[in-house]
């Protein structure tokens, strides 16, 4: 049959086929189509296509569409052209746009990087905005296409962002020297294998794909760089062949990616290779089943060397037909004969040394995993398999059960005595966990203390023994003294174990104490918390510095440039608040605003965070004579005065044009005008020119002056700053004219400058003036100097204006706010003035480009350094030479904070909102203590880490100072109270606590390394892992700059573990069961359940007694049924490769199996699976499980009842009670030699 072509369209990196390729191709007479060009661009404007693509967005993303990434400065530069806004990068025209261009997102190898954020690295289009995109602007040379796929149990839509990508290489009889590199072919982790297979073929030529050919998969390490393979490489390394028919995702049967796969077209009818002179290859990746956790031995059930996989690999056989079992499974029997022993020795690895294969940026879940089952108390707990017994797989908080099975299973094999791998790929553990925690899907980096903190919750629900959660309603503190304080915490804990007991709750659970007291009635609020990590925040929060340019409104006050330090996680109301305690001002009344290119550019209010604003940016602090209007709480009154953004321009062309917006120059300002002033225009003019006078040298010359008696005199606030003002002379001249100018500058007759300086000096030169004997007189504001232009804005202050909303042909008259006026008041809110200034006057006040502005004095800001901000650099340098330890963040958590007047506590005695005092300490602490460093700062424009060196100790934390339990009881002690009764014991013993393990993170935020250091605590030796690589190590080690959670054990007289403790504790005592099976006895193995069974999933065989164990199929959660697949890889014994080096297959020891296929793992291998099925048995019709095992030994009750299974033969057994037709049962020796009579009596 013929593969129908991919739906998902995946698409190959190259676009182009190689010259080897075509040249080949060519000679087996295929024919090469033509490429035809991108459509060209319809000629719609640009407000349709930027409505086009709004509209496209706001669709949301279906399961099985393809969206594409586009770069977010690609996709901010086509929006600023399509909008004419202007930023501080300038205009973008759409002509300068050119294709979509994704570079910035890719890595030097060309693919994602693993810490793209949508809205802040990049934004996702679905497909047919991207081919508007190509249509508009040409073929992108990196398109990033993405699936959208299911994620989770709840079958959330979201784009898989990193697909796996594998090399494909095509099948030639013989080598062709080329030295082009394999097609890298990215596919879905959703498409089938049937539809990878065809795109495969597709990707090598579209026209063979659509007859015949193969995929067979091969080992990367034989695979050369060249995209031909020839067929002696596959004859002599071996391929498995995959099965075109197979229905099966990618995500469930290929572990990572890089793998490799060879296409075989037929070359007259003939295939390239013959299928039985290609053995498995000598690298398959299959891997051994999980070890089932034996219900009730800490100890392994077999002696070494006798156990079912190392008896399978003592028999020999002298031929083995299979086919494969999984995805990869042939479409004929491959044959091989080998004799003679194992051609690869085994070497036993110490147990807990196995690292843990990186599946594509999963050393976050690698690191964390190590941490955990390296934890003595936990580890304990699932190797004696005690969690079988309290699995709770209905509990509605839980996963099913399957979390705690698969963890289970992951953490048997890190453990398990008799493997021989350096290191395994925990790829069905993933799949369960991505399963339920949609989040850690696909492959792109996360963080690994938020895998811990999912981890640990879901295994305590999935083991909760609290099978039915009641209600609790939460204590209130009632107010009394340390003996009612630990009763109320009793209470508390209570409480909360009235809900959650679990391993979880016994070994890393404690209690947090949360301190409120009221600011006004003192009133003190307590509460009891549990937590099952701490997080300690470092006290060394990087700080935000940056010079803030501070106008008072007093003209007389200096304008400022004032550095600042503020954490990064502040917004611009803690600036405007730092600056108000620092300069004496009313924080409300202060107005923080970006300024760019001479006009206002953002608007910094409460919402802005100041890590937003770059160093570059020019930030300004005005101090107004009322509210600012910029707090979120701020309520509009009906008389509130208008704050007018006031931009200086140049005067306008004769002509004006929509299209070009005025020139803008000098610095932006605001002035108030209250509703009075608001209903004239030369009162308005005259607050824009007092404004005025803080912005030039010429202060003084902004007034009109008059000769007048000193009775009449009025005082005239000059303000003297800068630059000293030279002295003025006031000429009478013949007629009255009075003419004010200055010494050393009076221009020689006919000099261009006379005609500039003496317009602007003369007080008056029509008038009429008698001359009196007092000094001048000061008439107001000249009428000349500017004029003042209104126009009607978007937004307040100005913000978000482009040369075109500017453009003088938008100006209003106020005869046209005249007509509209309501109670004459001719502003409105967000109206903008402009100052137009004719040449001459703007040069004598301000100056020109040319002289960088002389008289202007915006370019002066005198520096001011407040002494709290030396005190604090001062301090910080000290700190940084003495270093950090673990107390000082400690010592920062407990420190006691006044709420923001966003968090505010309701009071319930002053019945209202409060800043309230808040303090947290430790109250109980856990056996197991995770410690997180709070390194990770995230922000809408800032990802950082914090990176300074936190010395903590290896061993002897010692927290006894730190725990309001232990302190309050030995105060109750002291005063003669029975402290046993109130359940504090053990007061004298110290809480010290020595580290086991630490997970560490390299790099920058939402990207780098993850790896762990862990001590094995059977040997005691410290080791360090990296994904699959493993070394020894020193604790010491593990005490650097890139520590992240620390894993601390109590140091104690008594048992971890409380409650778990007793448990393995009983589990360890049970009688232990060992089998053993001479070398020389033949093994059969076990026949699957009868055709009627139905389960959960189907029973692992491992090197343990015959139990019944309820694996979840790991592709699914709904139970296999006869027609289920079987399941996934990695759950049963040796791959094709060990199975013919084993010494029993060499032998007729695999005859008489049913046809349901069993796989059979392969121990040494690491990487992605691959199983064999067992040839069919004719005696197929009995319902037993028949393994030719020591009949002589008996098996405990408990260890056969997992899944309420009785056997024939039991005495306990109802006489209405009989197997279950749906339940898999794997029967003992003795019970295997029932016959089919029995059995059927049995039901």
């Amino acid at each position: 049959m013929e593969s129908e072509a991919s739906t998902s369209s995946p698409k190959p990196a190259g676009a182009n086929a190689s010259d080897d390729i075509d040249a080949y191709m060519a000679e087996q007479g295929e024919d090469h189509g033509v490429a035809v060009g991108p459509t060209p661009g319809s000629g719609i404007s640009q407000q349709e296509k930027l409505k086009l693509v709004e509209d496209a967005l706001k669709r949301p993303m279906a399961v099985g569409e393809t969206w594409y990434v586009v770069s977010r400065r690609w996709y901010q530069r086509w929006k600023k052209a399509m909008t004419g806004e202007e930023d501080k990068e300038g205009r973008v025209e759409e002509v300068q746009l050119g294709p979509v261009d994704n570079t910035p997102l890719c890595g030097s190898n060309g693919e994602i990087t693993s810490s793209l954020v949508e809205h802040v690295d990049c934004e996702f289009v679905p497909e047919d905005v991207w081919q508007l995109f190509e249509q508009w602007y040409g073929p992108s040379p990196n398109p990033l296409p993405r699936k959208v796929v299911e994620r989770g149990i709840t079958k959330m839509a979201a784009l898989e962002l990193h697909p796996p990508k594998f090399r494909v290489h095509l099948l030639v009889p013989a080598v062709i020297s080329r030295s082009s590199p394999p097609k890298m072919v990215a596919v879905s982790s959703t498409d089938k294998v049937g539809d990878v297979m065809q795109t495969f073929a597709e990707t090598i030529s579209k026209e063979k794909a659509a007859g015949r050919y193969r995929v067979w998969r091969v080992a990367s390490t034989v695979t050369p760089d060249n995209m031909l393979v020839a067929a002696d490489i596959v004859r002599t390394h071996g391929a498995i062949l995959l099965e075109r028919t197979d229905e099966r995702t990618v995500e469930g049967e290929f572990v990572e990616s890089d793998e490799s796969f060879v296409v075989e077209f037929t070359q007259s009818d003939q295939w390239v290779v013959d299928t039985s002179q290609v053995p498995s290859p000598s690298s398959a990746r299959s891997l051994p089943p999980p070890p089932p956790p034996p219900p009730t031995q800490n100890a392994p059930l077999f002696k070494s060397g006798s156990d079912f996989f190392s008896q399978f690999s003592q028999k020999t056989s002298p031929a083995v037909g299979a086919t494969s079992n999984s995805s990869f499974k042939s479409g004929a029997v491959v044959a091989v004969n080998k004799s003679g022993p194992s051609a690869r020795p085994k070497v036993q690895q110490e147990p807990g040394t196995m690292g843990l294969g990186n599946m594509g940026n999963t050393c976050f879940m690698n690191s964390a995993i190590q941490c955990l089952v390296h934890t003595p108390e936990l580890a304990e707990y699932f190797l004696t398999g005690v969690f079988q017994e309290e699995l709770n797989p209905d509990n509605p908080l839980g996963m099913h059960g399957q979390v705690a099975q698969a963890f289970g299973a992951l953490l048997m094999r890190l453990w398990d005595r008799e493997s021989t791998m350096s290191s395994y790929t925990p790829r069905e553990f993933k799949q369960t966990l991505q399963r339920f925690a949609p989040q850690f899907s696909g492959y792109q980096q996360h963080d690994s203390q938020e895998l811990i903190a999912f981890l640990l919750d879901g295994l305590h629900e999935d083991l909760n023994r609290v099978l039915k959660k009641p209600y609790v309603e939460k204590p209130d503190w009632e107010g009394g003294g340390n003996k009612e304080l630990v009763e109320f915490a009793n209470v508390s804990w209570e409480g909360h174990m009235k809900r959650n007991d679990s391993v979880v709750v016994d070994l890393f659970q404690g209690q947090l104490r949360s301190t409120l007291v009221c600011p006004e009635c003192e009133k003190v609020s307590i509460t009891f918390d549990p937590f099952m990590y701490f997080t300690l925040p470092l006290p060394v929060q990087k700080k935000w510095s940056h010079d803030i340019l501070y106008i008072p409104w007093d003209l007389e006050k200096r304008h400022l440039k004032i550095p600042i330090e503020i954490n990064r996680d502040s917004s611009f109301k803690d600036v405007r608040q730092l600056l108000g305690r620092w300069m004496d001002a009313t924080p409300d009344n202060l107005l923080t605003l970006e300024i760019f290119s001479h006009r206002f550019y953002k608007n910094l209010d409460d919402n802005i965070m100041v890590d937003e604003m770059s160093d570059n940016d020019v930030i300004v602090c005005f101090e107004l004579p009322c509210h600012a209007q910029q707090s979120r709480t701020y309520k509009p009154q009906s008389g509130d005065p208008f704050i007018v953004p006031v931009f200086a321009t140049e005067s306008s062309p004769s002509r004006p044009s929509y299209s070009r917006g005025p020139n803008l120059f000098g610095f932006p300002f605001i002035t108030v005008i209250t509703q009075e002033q608001a209903k004239d225009p030369e009162a308005m003019y005259d607050a824009v020119a007092d404004r005025l006078q803080r912005w030039t040298e010429h202060a003084r010359h902004l007034y009109s002056w008059v000769a007048g008696r000193s009775d009449d005199m009025e005082p005239v606030h000059i303000p003297i700053s800068g630059q000293p003002i030279k002295d003025a002379v006031t000429e009478f001249r013949e007629g009255g004219e009075v003419v004010t100018l200055e010494e050393e500058e009076v221009p020689e007759e006919g000099d261009i400058v006379d005609e500039k300086a003496t317009v602007v000096q003369q007080a008056d030169e029509d008038a009429n003036m008698e001359t009196h004997d007092g000094g001048p007189r000061n008439t107001g504001f000249k009428r000349d100097l500017f004029r003042l232009r209104l126009q009607k804005g978007n937004q307040p202050y100005g913000i978000g204006y482009n040369n075109y909303a500017m453009s003088p042909g938008r100006y209003e008259t106020w005869e046209q706010r005249a007509a509209g006026a309501k109670d004459g008041v001719l502003l409105q809110p967000a109206d903008v003035f402009f100052a137009e200034f004719d040449d001459p006057v703007k040069s004598y006040y301000f100056g020109d480009d040319r002289s960088q502005y002389e008289y202007a004095r915006w370019n002066h800001f005198e520096e001011f350094v407040h002494p709290e901000l030396a005190a604090s650099r001062k301090a910080a340098s000290t700190q940084k030479q003495k270093g950090l330890t673990l107390q000082d963040c400690l010592d920062e958590f407990t420190r006691e904070e006044k709420l923001g007047e966003d968090d505010l506590w309701y009071c319930p005695r002053c019945k209202k909102h409060q800043q309230a005092t808040k303090g947290m300490d430790l109250w109980k602490v856990p056996d197991i203590l995770i410690v997180h460093l709070k390194r990770f700062s995230n922000s809408r424009m800032l990802r950082d880490k914090i990176d300074t060196f936190v010395d903590f100790p290896i061993e002897g934390l010692d927290l006894s100072s730190m725990v309001g339990e232990r302190s309050v009881g030995k105060r109750l002690q002291e005063e003669g109270v029975d402290v046993e009764a109130l359940g504090l014991h053990d007061l004298d013993e110290p809480l010290m606590y020595d580290l086991f393990a630490v997970d560490e993170h390299l790099g920058g935020l939402g990207g780098g390394h993850y790896r762990a250091y862990a001590m094995n605590h059977v040997t005691g030796k410290w080791y360090h892992f990296d994904d699959s690589h493993v070394t020894p190590s020193r604790p010491e080690a593990a005490v650097n700059s890139n520590a992240y959670l620390l894993f601390y054990r109590r140091r104690t007289s008594r048992p971890l573990g409380g409650k778990s403790h007793e448990k393995v504790e009983l589990a360890r005592t049970r009688p232990k069961t060992e089998i053993e099976v001479t070398a020389h006895e033949e093994v059969q193995l076990p026949t699957p359940p009868s055709e009627g069974s139905v389960s959960r999933g189907e029973p692992s065989i491992s090197s343990v007694p015959p139990t019944i164990l309820e694996w979840p199929t790991p592709n699914s959660m709904v139970p296999s049924s006869p027609s289920s697949p079987p399941p996934p890889l990695e759950s049963l014994p040796p791959s094709f490769d060990d199975a013919l080096y084993d010494p029993i297959l060499q032998s007729d020891g695999l005859t008489g199996l049913p046809s349901t296929q069993l796989e059979f793992p392969d121990p040494s291998s690491r990487g992605s699976p691959s199983s064999i099925d067992a040839e069919p048995d004719d005696d197929n019709d009995g319902p037993f499980y028949q393994p030719d095992l020591d009949e002589s030994m008996e098996y405990s009750q408990d260890s056969l009842r997992l899944r309420k299974a009785k056997f024939p033969g039991d005495e306990s057994l109802d006489e209405d009670e009989g197997l279950d037709d749906g339940t898999d049962v794997l029967m003992t020796p003795a019970e295997s030699e029932l016959d089919e009579n029995e059995s059927a009596s049995s039901r």
